[in-house]
């Protein structure tokens, strides 16, 4: 697929034409290595901070759920914007998808704005409630700070990316996160061990070197991505549609948040080890889920794309594909949590009180990562198909109405029976979420393959035709 400005149809074709193993070859790999690279960003972090201070690294896990929420802010903005222009492509309305992207862009300064003053004034509170150490505390106070702030390069990317993917542009976004990270990788020991003559800030430092690389990706992925916005009293129904279609993945990400907020609140009831611990399962998770969190994303064009065109064949085709590639990976995964727990840990710790709750907590979170490839990847699936209200069942079921209370019920057991809350809401979720997408293929059944679904979902007010500025 060749990438133009505007996208013939030949090109656009690409995801209802070409083999379902085809198209996953070709989009998912660019996009699984820019997820990588994004990995890199908090691990890189934790490494050089841990070996600073080992207060710092359990301000770094204090954080974490924070950054979650800019990623879950700017990450389903740029998914509403990503679905709606993949459904606007296929229709060959490319002005109002054009358009679509052009309020993204707006709506991100926004949500910037809002966020970072926000942080800013409950950062100290938070942290105050998510540490013991008052070291730990101050640590956590100054670089969640820097990084809520200094998101904007967060949101400008996140939509930039979104764009150049639903153009079939995987490869720019990947380029643009390589650099980013390189940009957090060198500056990390220059600013927290004052190298080549710079001063030395200790953690400070760190959150700097992520803001700057964020800014780096932000700034390549605005060549060629940036979009003219509408008319302003034309941008409301745009940003409605972005919304309704992005909420879900907002929700799921704020989810997330919410449970590891949770998660660390119950573990600092006993120790901060144990809120380390939590910390340092979701920096290595990052790289082992990067298939699935990948597929997540390269996925929703694709599935929007073939459902809107009544090609249900494809979206099974897809669907399927994805589960074995992400079965695949997962394996790897688990064989590193169940055997090689110690080495996981060492890389960023050589507390003992860590490696002793670490080891137990690895092994036993281990076992949830095959469930987890369905309570994932589904949800993805019902909001790429306009299907909102499956996709958040499904998020909350997982984060909140599961695992939540069952992390609290084990623990009042012991802190080691805690951890058997990961794999239990994982198969829960995932028996719900094959319940659902198996009701769905069936109501594709009863209707006939020769029977159009609604061009967008009910619910979703309609969007200028092409040409409307």
């Amino acid at each position: 697929m060749k990438h133009l400005h505007v996208i013939k149809q030949t090109d656009a074709d690409f995801f209802g034409r070409q083999p379902v193993w085809k198209v996953l070859l070709r989009v998912a790999p660019p996009v699984m290595l820019a997820q990588l690279i994004q990995a890199l960003y908090n691990v890189v972090d934790s490494f050089f901070v841990g070996r600073f201070s080992g207060d710092g690294l359990t301000a770094l896990s204090v954080i974490y759920p924070i950054q979650l929420i800019i990623t879950a802010l700017a990450v389903g903005m740029g998914v509403g914007v990503n679905t709606q222009m993949s459904r606007l492509y296929a229709k060959g309305r490319a002005v109002a998808a054009d358009r679509t992207g052009g309020t993204g862009i707006v709506l991100a300064v926004g949500m910037w704005a809002v966020f970072a003053a926000v942080s800013a004034l409950i950062m100290r509170p938070f942290a105050s409630v998510s540490a013991e150490s008052q070291q730990a505390v101050e640590y956590a106070v100054t670089y969640g700070t820097i990084c809520c702030v200094g998101s904007i390069g967060v949101f400008f990317e996140s939509v930039f990316t979104k764009i150049h993917q639903a153009r079939g542009n995987m490869v720019l976004p990947m380029i643009a996160q390589i650099a980013g990270a390189l940009v957090n990788i060198v500056l990390d020991p220059v600013f927290i061990f004052g190298l080549w003559g710079c001063p030395r800030v200790g953690v400070a430092g760190a959150a700097w070197a992520t803001v700057l690389g964020q800014i780096t990706a932000a700034v390549i992925t605005g060549i060629r991505g940036f979009r003219r916005p509408p008319a302003v009293r034309k941008m409301g129904k745009y940003a409605k549609r972005i919304f309704l279609l992005g909420y879900p993945s907002i929700l799921m990400q704020a989810l997330y948040t919410v449970y590891i907020v949770a998660l660390n609140f119950i573990l600092a009831g006993f120790s901060d080890a144990a809120v380390t611990v939590l910390g340092l399962y979701y920096k290595m998770q990052s790289f082992f889920f990067i298939p699935l969190f990948g597929l997540q994303t390269c996925i929703v064009p694709v599935l929007s794309y073939n459902y809107t065109r009544g090609s249900y064949a494809r979206v099974r085709g897809v669907m399927n594909d994805s589960y074995l590639i992400s079965w695949l990976f997962m394996f790897v995964g688990i064989a590193c949590f169940e055997f090689l727990p110690h080495q996981l840990i060492s890389v960023f710790s050589s507390d003992p009180q860590v490696f002793a709750v670490g080891e137990t907590a690895f092994r036993i979170i281990g076992a949830s990562f095959l469930p987890a490839v369905f309570s994932l990847i589904l949800p993805v699936f019902f909001q790429a198909i306009g299907k909102a209200v499956p996709s958040a069942l499904l998020s909350l079921t997982r984060q909140v109405f599961c695992l939540i209370p069952l992390f609290w019920g084990f623990s009042c057991i012991g802190l080691d029976y805690a951890w058997i809350a990961f794999p239990v809401s994982e198969v829960i979720t995932g028996t719900i979420g094959m319940i659902l997408y198996l009701c769905e293929v069936r109501r594709w059944k009863r209707a006939g393959s020769a029977q159009q679904p609604p061009a967008v979902p009910p619910g979703i007010p309609s969007v200028p035709q092409q040409g409307a500025a």
